[in-house]
């Protein structure tokens, strides 16, 4: 087993700045499942996934109830998920996943940091090739046999097992899998009695582009800028 290949990550956000970040896109993302599937978690493995990612990030049980609460209501929003695409500057890709109840604001806020941020927006298709939509399982290694979990877990589209990093820096373990597969991974570690620390759906690039620290604080900028929209879930991009 080695160290799972993770690109470099870039963000400027402080500590306090991105967890109202994550319990914003959390939050959307109750909203999304329970509408597409009810609120029980037992039922509903994108509720569950929510649940998980939920105790990762330390949001409080009361705000994941509240959320769910919300997302049975008449009067709440509706979010759609979309996924743009585009180029930072240096020929980075970035792959700009939001959740919005008004479209026509998103794209307008998006194409206006891609400008700002002296990247270009780009047309479906012009940058997802470069990724591969992907399964993103974080489990505590303590106890854990790598070798049998990897074993076990084989014939249930694990693709890549190896240790990582944590939200404070702590070694975990990463697993992967093809997208189309993550509901059967999900339920194996379920079955198994282990709860993941996270569990995303993630686009890894399939290569990169390697960056000097210059043109790397350029490229963070713009995903900075992006990070703090509020209709922004997640930035997904390809240096190396």
């Amino acid at each position: 087993m080695g160290r799972i290949f993770e690109v470099r990550k870039a963000t400027m956000f402080a500590r306090w700045d991105r967890m109202a970040k994550q319990f914003t896109r959390i939050g959307k993302e109750i909203v999304i499942a329970v509408k597409a599937a009810g609120p029980e978690p037992a039922t509903n493995p994108a509720l569950r996934r929510c649940y998980q990612n939920a105790r990762s990030v330390g949001m409080p049980k009361d705000r994941v109830e509240a959320a769910i609460k919300r997302a049975m209501g008449k009067d709440t929003s509706t979010y759609e998920e979309i996924l743009y695409e585009g180029y930072a500057p240096h020929g980075v890709a970035l792959l700009v996943e939001t959740a919005t109840d008004n479209h026509v604001r998103t794209v307008a806020n998006v194409k206006s940091h891609f400008n700002k941020g002296h990247g270009a927006l780009g047309n479906s298709g012009s940058v997802s090739f470069q990724f591969k939509k992907m399964g993103v399982f974080k489990l505590n290694p303590e106890g854990l046999s790598t070798d049998e979990l990897e074993l076990e877990l084989i014939d249930h589209g694990l693709d890549e097992l190896g240790e990582g990093t944590g939200e404070n820096d702590e070694t975990v373990l990463v697993l992967r899998c093809a997208f189309t597969d993550f509901g059967s991974l999900q339920k194996a570690l379920e079955e198994k009695g282990i709860t993941p620390i996270s569990a995303e759906l993630e686009w890894i690039p399939t290569t990169t582009v390697p960056v000097t620290d210059e043109q790397a604080e350029d490229v963070s900028k713009l995903i900075d800028r992006l990070e703090q929209d509020e209709d922004v879930n997640k930035v997904f991009h390809n240096m190396g």
